[in-house]
């Protein structure tokens, strides 16, 4: 039950927010056309300073485990390369290959890995996934610009494309966050109270928004697409990476920071980046609807399961 309990309280805020959002649209509160441009200022003006902010509070963190860090990037990597190859044999539209591509292997693990790791671990177990989270994001951030910016439509040669990466809003936000983390250089507090505020704002305020802008009525047209990206995200693909952790030899820890890399919902981010990029934004928000809320289910039998094998 315990463990239950950390799966909820880490998934229900994210479906309020999101109820929040669907509640004050159905309430006329809030128009469709008014939230996607307001998401367009989460995307363009939020996310970057998230993600700086998720860079400059790991200050201390040591890079050392360098099993766990080799396997998550290089499985992550194998995967993204099998889905190139398997979701455009299935799907024809490049808008929504993209966001099934990304919903699938980009996991919500910087909001999820914290209390799922320290409710199991303690706090010792903070430091290892706080260096996860730092290596992983701009790993998912840079990937998913690729993916997103190939399936775009056109096919930008690789000086384009790399433009296009570097001034994502995204990727300025991790590179401006880098030089933070590894000199260690701080600001001073009153620059540095706002910058974690709007840090902390940008998620609820990103899936209110989502919630504003989803409409149930494609959720039919969309089923099939979802289940089958939902069963590979959230039950083979973790079941693929905990196999290997045991063949690796890998310790508890490790091997619970590399589940949750695998095993947690669809990153919040896919729907305003994929909305920003020219993917299908309406399969990319229920993909995130759905992954959060199935996740309290599976994330609690993932748990259960390394508990009583005695796996962690």
């Amino acid at each position: 039950m315990e463990h239950l309990l950390v799966a909820v309280n880490a998934v229900v805020p994210f479906l309020i927010y999101m109820a929040f959002g669907y509640g004050a649209k159905r309430a006329g509160l809030m128009e469709e056309a008014l939230a996607r441009r307001i998401n367009s200022v989460v995307f363009q003006a939020f996310y970057p300073v998230m993600m700086f902010y998720n860079l400059y509070q790991n200050k201390g963190v040591r890079f050392s485990a360098g099993r766990l860090i080799l396997t998550g990037v290089l499985g992550e990597l194998i995967l993204i390369l099998l889905l190139l190859l398997i979701v455009p044999a299935l799907v024809r539209d490049d808008a929504r290959r993209g966001v099934l591509i990304q919903a699938v292997y980009r996991s919500n693990f910087v909001l999820f890995a914290m209390p799922l790791t320290e409710n199991v671990f303690g706090k010792a177990g903070l430091v290892t996934a706080s260096m996860m989270v730092a290596i992983i994001v701009p790993f998912y951030n840079v990937t998913a610009v690729i993916i997103l910016e190939h399936f775009r439509g056109g096919r930008p040669d690789f000086a384009q494309l790399l433009k296009k990466v570097l001034v994502n809003p995204m990727i300025l936000g991790t590179l401006i966050g880098i030089p933070f983390l590894l000199f260690d250089i701080r600001l001073p507090e009153c620059v540095e109270k706002p910058i974690s505020q709007f840090s902390a704002l940008t998620t609820p305020l990103a899936l209110f928004i989502l919630g504003a802008t989803l409409r149930f009525s494609s959720l039919e047209k969309n089923l099939r697409p979802i289940m089958a990206a939902l069963s590979a995200k959230l039950i083979v693909i973790p079941a693929v990476m905990l196999a290997v952790s045991v063949v690796i030899g890998m310790e508890p820890l490790e091997r619970f920071v590399l589940l949750s890399m695998f095993a947690t919902p669809t990153a919040a981010a896919s729907f305003p980046m994929a909305q920003n990029m020219g993917g299908d934004g309406e399969l990319a928000g229920e993909l995130v609807v759905c992954s959060t809320t199935v996740s309290v289910i599976t994330i609690f039998f993932w748990i259960l399961i390394l508990k009583s094998t005695g796996l962690i």
